[in-house]
């Protein structure tokens, strides 16, 4: 087989279980183009509570002791990209999470790896919902670092 335009794939996950199709065509591309595989997951940042206090509030954010919200969210992304990365035999090191937007973060992970493609799924908003909630293949597709690869999904229960 010739050299493949595309030799390393990035794909982005969110675990959610309408997401499998998304992982399927990742894993198939990385099969029929013998290409590496790097897993991301974005954890959006957890912003601090005073962010939501009205611009009047003058007092002290009042959190309970030991709010840890964001290293409970690595937690548990940890786990769930760790489990993935062992079912679809991608080593360690090409698993990453990282604390930001997600559009921005995918965009920066693949010029930082050196990434020829984003795989991506879109469930197609649409309406003040897409308004509202932009979705993150949009917003990767602004960048253009590399190329893209939106895999439909179906829309989740509402």
């Amino acid at each position: 087989m010739s050299e493949s335009i595309y030799r390393h794939l990035l794909l982005a996950v969110d675990f959610a279980p309408e997401s499998e199709p998304v992982i399927a065509r990742a894993e198939r591309l990385r099969e029929d183009l013998g290409a590496r595989l790097t897993l991301l997951h974005i954890v959006e940042s957890v912003p601090p509570a005073i962010e939501y206090m009205p611009m009047s509030y003058s007092g002290e954010a009042i959190l309970p002791e030991g709010l840890e919200l964001e290293g409970e969210l690595l937690e548990v992304a940890r786990a769930q990209i760790d489990a993935l990365g062992e079912r679809l035999g991608v080593p360690p090191a090409d698993r990453l999470i990282k604390i930001g937007t997600t559009g921005y973060m995918i965009d920066e992970t693949a010029a930082d790896l050196g990434a020829d493609l984003i795989v991506v799924g879109n469930k197609g908003r649409h309406g003040l919902h897409a308004l509202l909630a932009p979705s993150t293949s949009k917003a990767v597709l602004r960048a253009q670092t590399c190329d893209l690869l939106c895999v439909h999904l179906e829309a989740g229960p509402r």
